[in-house]
Order: C-alpha cells, then sequence, then structure tokens
C-alpha cells in the first residue's frame, strides 16, 4: 500500500525539540532563582517572622517563669534544689532539640545544594543530547532518513560515555604528571646531596684542619682550626716579649642558594676577620668552588693574625700603631696629634712587599698640621723613622716604606 508505518514518524513519536529547550530554560531559570537574590529576600522575611516568632515564644516563657518562681518564695532549701534541678533538665532539653534542628537545617542545606549542583549537570546533558540530535536531525533531512529516537538516544549515550572516558584519561595522565613531578624533585634532592657530600669530602681532603659539624639542605657548618707560623722563623730573627698563638679556631656557617652550590652567604665565628670582599669575589666568579672560597679564608685569617702580631710588638715602642683590617691599613698615632695612614701591600707581611704612606691627617685633638712637621717629613722622612725603627725586628732586610 506504500511506505511502511514505521518508517513515517507519528505525531506521538515526533520530538517537539523547541519544547524541550524551553522547558530547560525554565528549570535553568528556575535554579538561578533559587540561589539568587529573591531567595535571599524570602529567607530575610523568613528569618523576621522566626525571630518574632522567638521573642514571643520567650516572653511566654519569662512570664510562666517569673510567674513559677513567685511561688518558690515558700518553699524550702530541699525543695529549691528540686526546681533548680527540673529547671536544669529543661534547659538542657531544649539545647538538644536547637542541636538537633540545627543539624537537621545543615542536612537539608546539603541536600539542597547537592540536588542544585545534580540539576545543572543533568541539564547540561540534556543540551548536549539536544544539540546532538538536532544536528543528527539535519543531516538525516538532508538525506531523506528518518529521525529515529531510539537511534538519538543511543547516541546520546554513546556520546556521555565517551566524555566520562576522556574524563578519566585526562585524570589519569595528571596523575602521571604530578608522579613525574616527585619522582624529579627527589632525583633533584638526591643530587643535591651528593654534590653536598662530594664538596665536603674535597675539602675535608684538601684541608686536615677542616672539620663539617653539620650540613642542612642550603647551609653547611665547618670547624676551621688555623696553624699561624712563627715570626721568628718568617724573619729569621729572636723576636723577644711576643707571644704568639700557635693556632685559631673559627667556624663558617655557609649558606648556598637552594639546589645548586652558588654562595649565598656566609658567617665567621669569632667575627675577626674580614671575609666579605672574599665572598663578593666569589659571587662574581663563574667557576668558583667552596673549595676555592675556605682556602681564600684560611689565607686571610693567617695573614690577619700575623699583622696583628706585628702591630702588637711595634705598640711596645713609645708610638701607638692600630690595624684595620677591612681597609688592609696601619694607622700610626705619632706624636704632636698626627696619623699616618699606612696602606699595606698584598701578602704582607707574609711576603716581603713594600708598606706606602698614603695619607697624614690630625687626629681628633689636633685638626691641623704645621708646615714645619710637613717639612721634615718632605726633607728626609725623619718623621717616619722611628716607625721603620719599632718595626726593625720584624722587617730589616725584608721591607721598606714607601713615600
Amino acid at each position: 500500500m506504500g511506505e511502511p508505518m514505521e518508517n513515517i514518524p507519528s505525531s506521538e513519536e515526533t520530538l517537539d525539540l523547541l519544547t524541550i529547550r524551553s522547558r530547560i530554560r525554565e528549570l535553568a531559570d528556575l535554579r538561578l532563582s533559587s540561589g539568587g537574590e529573591d531567595t535571599t529576600e524570602l529567607t530575610s522575611s523568613d528569618s523576621e517572622e522566626l525571630l518574632k516568632d522567638c521573642a514571643l515564644h520567650l516572653e511566654s516563657r519569662v512570664k510562666q517563669i517569673v510567674s513559677e518562681c513567685s511561688a518558690v518564695g515558700p518553699l524550702d532549701v530541699a525543695d529549691l534544689d528540686a526546681y533548680l534541678e527540673h529547671l536544669k533538665e529543661e534547659l538542657n532539653m531544649v539545647e538538644a532539640e536547637s542541636a538537633k534542628i540545627s543539624n537537621e537545617i545543615d542536612g537539608l542545606a546539603r541536600t539542597n545544594l547537592e540536588d542544585s549542583s545534580q540539576l545543572e549537570t543533568d541539564l547540561e546533558r540534556l543540551e548536549c543530547a539536544l544539540d546532538f540530535i538536532t544536528s543528527q536531525g539535519l543531516k538525516n533531512a538532508k538525506t531523506g532518513a528518518p529521525v529515529s529516537c531510539s537511534t538519538c538516544g543511543e547516541d546520546r549515550s554513546s556520546l556521555m560515555n565517551k566524555r566520562v572516558d576522556n574524563k578519566l584519561e585526562l585524570l589519569e595522565l595528571e596523575d602521571q604528571i604530578e608522579r613525574k613531578k616527585a619522582d624529579l624533585k627527589s632525583l633533584q634532592d638526591l643530587d643535591h646531596m651528593y654534590r653536598w657530600f662530594d664538596a665536603t669530602e674535597q675539602i675535608e681532603d684538601l684541608m686536615t684542619c677542616l672539620k663539617v659539624i653539620a650540613f642542612t639542605e642550603n647551609c653547611i657548618r665547618i670547624s676551621l682550626r688555623t696553624y699561624i707560623p712563627k715570626l721568628e722563623g718568617l724573619y729569621q730573627q729572636k723576636i723577644e716579649d711576643c707571644i704568639e698563638p700557635s693556632e685559631v679556631n673559627h667556624e663558617l656557617l655557609i649558606e648556598v642558594m637552594e639546589g645548586t652550590m652558588e654562595l649565598k652567604s656566609v658567617e665567621i665565628f669569632p667575627n675577626d676577620v674580614y671575609i666579605t670582599d672574599i665572598l663578593d669575589a666569589a659571587k662574581c666568579l663563574s667557576k668558583s668552588s667552596l673549595q676555592w672560597f675556605i682556602t681564600k679564608i684560611h689565607d686571610r685569617i693567617v695573614l690577619c693574625n700575623l699583622r696583628r702580631l706585628v702591630v702588637e710588638t711595634a705598640n711596645k715602642s713609645r708610638h701607638s700603631f692600630d690595624y684595620l683590617d677591612r681597609d688592609e691599613i696601619i694607622v700610626a698615632h705619632m706624636i704632636g696629634g698626627v696619623d699616618a695612614l699606612i696602606k699595606i701591600a698584598q701578602g704582607w707581611p707574609a711576603l716581603s712587599s713594600p708598606l706606602k704612606l698614603i695619607s697624614l691627617k690630625g687626629s681628633e685633638n689636633s685638626k691641623d698640621i704645621s708646615l714645619t712637621f710637613l717639612c721634615k717629613v718632605e726633607e728626609g722622612n725623619l718623621v717616619f723613622f722611628f716607625f721603620y725603627v719599632s718595626l726593625r725586628l720584624l722587617s730589616q732586610g725584608l721591607f721598606h716604606i714607601m713615600m
């Protein structure tokens, strides 16, 4: 008679997509309005009503208690205790009921939030399914094929399953990435620890007077014992009344950059040696190592102690001398209130290097330097002769003062 009935979609089987979309929008608007300003106003009005009811209930309860208390006066002590115990029981019951109601309210709020989230998810799924059905309908309309509701349902289910599979795969990949990051961090920590151990072993092998006390991820504490050579051995002369330490002990607290061996800061205890310039030089040198840094500090400790011994020996004369470690300058305080600033050469006094007069200035008690004094200095360097003599036991034949 014609085409089969199953190929002709009836009016009952035909999906009114526009009606469904309109209904979905209504549900979405309803969900949004239930969490928007209308709910806030409704909740606010309900709160006012609830507050009024509580106030009325409290007022009636207070009146009841006042009326009951008026009859409590003639009661004896035992009856009063029993009455108070009864009131406490009622209070506990009210508090328990209030806590129960509060828990029920919290449960309802959570349920409402979960239902709202589930509704939002379902609406999104419906919109996705409608979009898919619409696209399939257009394709089938172009090819002349009928739209089958069962096929649309199967396609929608397949699409949803595919989305779930993609999400699961994404979660698995994210989990693998996190595990790889953790493994990489562990390897970096192990590498950093290995370099710590290697650096400390190299330093200990290089300097037998060094001992690593403790170290953490970015800090290392080192005990450094420095042997000071004898002045008599340096100058091959006997130095009288000179007490020389055979060794000095220091501790170094070295901090490096996180994950590297680059120096960040260093502290020395006791803080009697200036090492900031060594730290700055180590930071500027790209290939400087921890061994180089410790060696430089060791050499600086030796030089500073030798220079202090020289100055202490010179101070036993009738003149006064000070050694400024940071500037590597000896200040000679002379008779007449004049200070002479003498620059120390690199390596002095361990090396035969000249001392250089860099300036003369008046002390606090004598701001001006007389012309006669300057003439004496210019003519024959007689003023500094006493300084040369005071150091003769240490520098005879080795050093001279340059003007």
